[in-house]
């Protein structure tokens, strides 16, 4: 993108930033509308019983936790492949309009609610995430390309996009789903996903060349680029046959055995029929794919000068604490939705309930009204050159205030009232759209910590939310509901540690490791979050065949003793890590 690009390109200015920031800012905020108003419902739907007012299929936790997990753990590989599609063939602007439209039908698929339907809906969501989420990035990071110093602002921007479709649709989403049906609220996902493929599509004008798809000449001209500015390190060490051959082998057995999970536990197919010794089939070839990818990564860090090699070790490092993180916190989205479902008295009345009416307004109403107003400034700006992008988001947001307030007045009316299971999910994001600004701000301040030490206290103040549910939980009998202050302080403590932990290890990625293994490494940092996210639901599966045995407060206490013990380990690495890092901060 040429200089007198950039600069025709910002001439179009919302809160200090080019109208095109604020195209990405919405579709991204619908389609995390509908991609965390599906998730909020699905393990809900799945396990809600069959016999109730609204019922769902009636499975347990462990088997609705292994089809989720691999949902889950599926959503952080296909990017890997989505962005080089883009890259090399589509460019990021067509990858998006492609994913957004099989996500689409993704949830169109949903909506029907049959077991046939519900797996392609699944399917093509992971399919469609693939090509939407890396793109979604690399399209801001080109429009910015020329002005770096406005990077930090817009990302934050970008990101509140984020949470703020991830509020509204658990919110709506599940209203819809548990008090009208539940293919509503699958419906209502996919609605919003249409809409804002639609804006963004209509709003082509405004992006000139940005996303394109990139010319041959274009391309080669980045691979010399890219080839000359390799140094020594890189350009002597490329990725050999064995590694190659590592490579899919591992790829291959891990995507086996993340359909094997659920085949095995639902439909009872099982492709690894086999025993090793003790160990069942699929055990024993994660096992054996787990040794190939150490020695896949040993090898290739060995053959690395002494300094490079230590600082892919500390990211190695940090990619393993990061599973632990992530195990507990997605839990959020499986054991902690049958808790509140199951476990914690949410019926109010009184004046109980008109608080919660106050407090539940005010967070409804503040943030939709801000956000209309930036669609008001959006609008202002871009009316004559994409009026159909602009009617569509008006579309949407009548959409929104008439659900919500729909559902304020439902609340309103109520004597008593039963709060929505999802509701207690909105926390997270609200947690982060209040706190974010000052967390930032205190790691720009002299109390900056090291790495480590962030890694350390984000695990360890999750940790304490999970403490906080296991000891409101000790000694309750069943059939005794718990008070949802528990719950509410548990998500406020997720969110801090998330605000830890979360912002820093991509960046130390990007810091730390040398320009050929950086997709390598990438690849690897988001395996160590998918593998976390398996872990969390199957764990999380576990809630009540642990509850059963032993009771609920234990089952939390894996959540607080696990994460916090990783916590103090890492910490206790500082010194090592520090020397690993060899000055890179």
């Amino acid at each position: 993108m040429s200089t007198a690009t950039s600069n025709d390109f910002f001439k179009s200015n919302v809160l200090g930033h080019p109208a095109g920031l604020f195209v990405l800012f919405f579709t991204e905020m619908w389609e995390r509308f509908s991609f965390y108003g599906m998730r909020v419902l699905l393990i809900n739907f799945l396990t809600m019983s069959i016999m109730s007012d609204n019922p769902g299929w009636g499975w347990s936790a462990e088997n609705a936790g292994a089809l989720y997990g691999t949902y889950a753990m599926l959503l952080y590989i296909t990017p890997i492949f989505g962005g080089i599609i883009a890259d090399r063939y589509i460019g990021y602007r067509w990858a998006v309009v492609v994913g957004a439209v099989i996500m689409t039908l993704g949830h169109a698929s949903m909506a029907l609610d049959t077991p046939f339907y519900l797996y392609l809906g699944l399917a093509l969501l992971v399919i469609g995430t693939g090509f939407f989420k890396p793109n979604m990035t690399s399209i801001l990071s080109e429009m910015y390309k020329d002005f770096p110093e406005k990077k930090d602002g817009a990302y934050t921007i970008f990101y509140m996009g984020v949470n703020a479709g991830a509020f509204f649709g658990m919110m709506l989403c599940g209203y819809l789903a548990e008090n009208i049906g539940w293919h509503y609220g699958f419906g209502l996902a996919g609605v919003f996903m249409l809409l804002g493929t639609l804006q963004f599509w209509l709003a082509k004008p405004l992006f000139g060349t940005i996303g394109e798809v990139p010319s041959k000449e274009k391309r080669r001209a980045e691979e010399a680029a890219a080839k000359t500015s390799q140094n020594a390190e890189d350009r002597r060490n490329p990725f050999t046959f064995f590694d190659k051959i590592l490579i899919l082998i591992t790829t291959v057995v891990g995507l086996l055995y993340a359909f094997n999970d659920p085949l095995s536990k639902i439909g009872g197919i099982n492709m690894f029929p086999f025993k090793l010794g003790s160990l069942d089939g699929q055990n024993a070839m994660v096992l054996g794919a787990l040794i190939l990818f150490l020695i896949l990564v040993i090898s290739r860090i060995a053959r690395y000068t002494p300094v490079i090699r230590d600082r892919m070790i500390a990211v190695i490092i940090f990619a393993f604490f990061t599973i632990f993180f992530w195990m507990s916190f997605e839990q959020g989205a499986s054991s902690l939705v049958i808790f509140a479902r199951d476990n914690v008295d949410r019926t109010l009345e009184g004046s109980s309930l008109t608080i919660f009416n106050i407090v539940n307004s005010l967070l409804t109403i503040v943030p939709l009204a801000i956000i209309t107003w930036v669609l008001i400034l959006l609008a202002k700006q871009t009316w004559g050159k994409i009026p159909g992008s602009n009617i569509v988001l008006a579309v949407c947001f009548l959409g929104v205030w008439s659900i919500a307030g729909w559902m304020l007045y439902q609340y309103l009316i109520a004597e008593s009232s039963e709060i929505t299971v999802s509701w207690f999910s909105i926390l997270n994001s609200f947690f982060i759209i209040t706190f974010a600004s000052t967390v930032s701000k205190i790691w720009d301040s002299k109390y900056n910590p090291s790495a480590s030490v962030k890694y350390g206290l984000g695990l360890i103040i999750m940790a304490i939310g999970f403490g906080l549910l296991a000891f409101g939980s000790y000694g309750v009998a069943e059939g005794v509901k718990v008070s949802m202050v528990w719950l509410v302080l548990a998500y406020l403590f997720h969110t801090l540690g998330e605000l830890c932990l979360s912002p820093v290890g991509l960046s130390y990625v990007s810091k730390l490791v040398p320009g050929r293994m950086i997709a390598f490494m990438f690849g690897m940092w988001y395996l160590a979050i998918a593998i976390g996210n398996k872990l969390a639901a199957i764990i999380g599966g576990q809630i009540e065949n642990i509850t059963k045995e032993y009771s609920l407060s234990t089952f939390f206490l894996i959540f607080t003793i696990v994460p916090i013990v990783a916590g103090l380990i890492v910490m206790s690495l500082n010194p090592l890590l520090k020397r690993l890092m060899h000055g890179v901060h």
